[in-house]
């Protein structure tokens, strides 16, 4: 089997720059091995687990800097495999429901390991409530990451998101409708970009980039370096604050930045005042009429 070239399934304008320059780089270099040797992506999602619970068990002893360094090592070697498991399931055409709740499991289950080894070490009840909150601050923050990126991605290609489909069970129609929020406050975006994806898809991704790049401070690569810095500085207290009030702040700030990005787009689908946007949606509106 060859290898195919990056398959263009994460934008660079929004990447974190350690996925750009050393995270991915290393798990296209190991996909040819992956291939050769058969290993499944579900394999390689297990084995990032196991670093990553190793990474765990070093920062244990996070007042040795060398338990540090083998932490932050153990941590690179989990995030390539989190992106190699991508990869392979591409590559091969065996991505799945199950392969994608694996990866989900795996990603979730060493940041839980990190936060209890790093609360247990520091043992002191405030270091547990501490703690619990910043996981819980963490599990939302990166939902709604999670969420952006997939709109940005789906919508630079000019696919508007299907109408939804409500659940028969309540409680799902609840989850739905908290969940579901920043869809509801997008939909004039997607309903002028059903109707001309060709003129906003491309206006979308100039827009938004820049946005979503500010958003990839949420993600795993940046908690891993804050972490380790925490425990240098002597305290890992320091890292669930930072969890808890700057990844915060970005998170709210983002996603209403791009809110307002997408109201800019839209706005000349219903109003053609003075915008060059609204000139050529108007433009291919009466060309199709």
């Amino acid at each position: 089997m060859t290898v195919p070239p990056p398959d263009g399934s994460r934008d660079r304008r929004i990447e974190d720059p350690t996925n750009l320059w050393v995270i991915h780089p290393a798990g296209r270099a190991l996909l040819p091995v992956a291939l050769r040797f058969r290993v499944s992506a579900n394999a390689v999602s297990v084995a990032g687990l196991v670093l990553g619970a190793g990474a765990a068990a070093a920062y244990a002893s996070w007042h040795s800097r060398w338990a540090v360094l083998l932490g932050v090592l153990l941590s690179a070697g989990w995030l390539i495999a989190d992106g190699l498991d991508g990869m392979i399931a591409r590559a091969t055409r065996t991505a799945s429901p199950l392969g994608r709740m694996l990866d989900g499991l795996c990603d979730h289950g060493v940041f839980l390991l990190l936060y209890v080894v790093l609360a247990a070490s520091v043992g002191t009840w405030d270091a547990w409530l501490l703690s619990a909150l910043a996981g819980a601050t963490h599990a939302v923050q990166s939902s709604l990451y999670e969420g952006e990126r997939t709109r940005f991605h789906r919508r630079i290609k000019g696919i508007a998101a299907p109408p939804a489909t409500p659940a028969s069970n309540p409680l799902v129609r609840l989850y739905d409708r908290v969940a579901g929020l920043p869809d509801r406050l997008s939909r004039p975006f997607e309903k002028a970009l059903a109707a001309d994806p060709a003129v906003l898809a491309t206006a979308y991704g100039e827009r938004a980039a820049p946005v979503l790049k500010a958003m990839s401070l949420l993600t795993a690569n940046v908690r891993v370096w804050a972490i380790a810095i925490a425990c240098l500085m002597g305290d890992p207290r320091a890292f669930w604050w930072f969890e808890i009030v700057p990844l915060t702040l970005v998170a709210v700030i983002a996603i209403v930045r791009h809110r307002q990005v997408e109201r800019a787009l839209a706005r000349p689908f219903y109003s053609t005042d003075r915008d060059p946007l609204a000139a050529a949606l108007s433009t291919r509106e009466h060309r199709h009429s």
